[in-house]
């Protein structure tokens, strides 16, 4: 038998891993090392009192006790859920004789919460529009040719095409946009100038957890980051299971089929 060379072949998959090696090396650093210490910090009592800092002292979970006695509920609401009284809206329609006095949105909660929602909507509606329409118009026009050959209506077309073929995207949009509206805190912090005005029905937990790093009460902090950090994991895995087919190609199914049938 004659030697038979080996084929040599060449694999670019250590390339591929030296290309993206800067982005893990910058998340550990920036992201996760960082992550792992404010996870730590959590556990201890580490605040400034005057000129004395106290701390880091071992805790336990004292932090998160105290926490859930606090008025976190009610920050948590808020974030759920620029017209300040010398802001550009009052002086434009004051310039232009429409109100003779500065109109006081931010002193009723409705109105409060209805312009955070308003700016908010109106700093990402755009943003996401062009991400869905990209979406969209990915989709080969030749199916929903096919489709209306069949006579389907267009309920059936939205749902049974437009929307199975934008998944992906669709959920990717709503967790970031679930994530930024759990890390919203300029729009609010701006118009209430951080108190959260009227009677903190605008203090979202962000804004709660800049004035625990602005007092240097480190311990607090850490653990409502380590809080704000599992509820966004909880409702990103909930978002992301409701929006992925876990039989896309329909095998699962026809095996269960072909079993059943075999039984039978």
């Amino acid at each position: 038998m004659q030697n038979q060379k080996k084929l040599k072949t060449v694999s670019y998959a250590k390339w591929g891993y030296l290309f993206i090696l800067p982005f893990f090396l910058s998340y550990a650093i920036f992201s996760l090392i960082p992550l792992a210490d404010t996870i730590r910090n959590s556990f201890y009592e580490y605040y400034a009192f005057g000129l004395k800092t106290v701390g880091p002292n071992w805790t336990g979970l004292s932090n998160y006790i105290s926490l859930l006695s606090s008025d976190l509920p009610k920050y948590a609401w808020n974030t759920f859920a620029l017209f300040s009284n010398a802001g550009p809206i009052n002086n434009i329609l004051l310039n232009m004789g429409v109100i003779g006095e500065a109109i006081r949105f931010m002193e009723s909660t409705l109105g409060a919460r209805t312009l955070v929602g308003l700016m908010n909507f109106l700093m990402w509606f755009g943003n996401t529009t062009i991400m869905l329409m990209a979406a969209i118009m990915g989709i080969n026009p030749s199916i929903f040719e096919a489709a209306e050959l069949d006579g389907c209506t267009h309920l059936q077309k939205f749902f049974k095409i437009t929307l199975p073929q934008i998944k992906p995207l669709l959920t990717y949009t709503l967790i970031t946009s679930l994530i930024g509206g759990l890390q919203m805190f300029d729009v609010p912090q701006i118009l209430t100038g951080g108190k959260g005005a009227p009677d903190r029905t605008t203090m979202t937990l962000i804004m709660y957890l800049n004035k625990h790093l602005q007092a240097k009460n480190y311990g607090i902090a850490g653990a409502l980051s380590v809080f704000l950090f599992i509820i966004s994991a909880i409702l990103c895995w909930f978002v992301f299971k409701m929006n992925t087919d876990p039989d896309p190609d329909g095998s699962k199914s026809a095996a269960k089929r072909a079993k059943k049938g075999g039984n039978a």
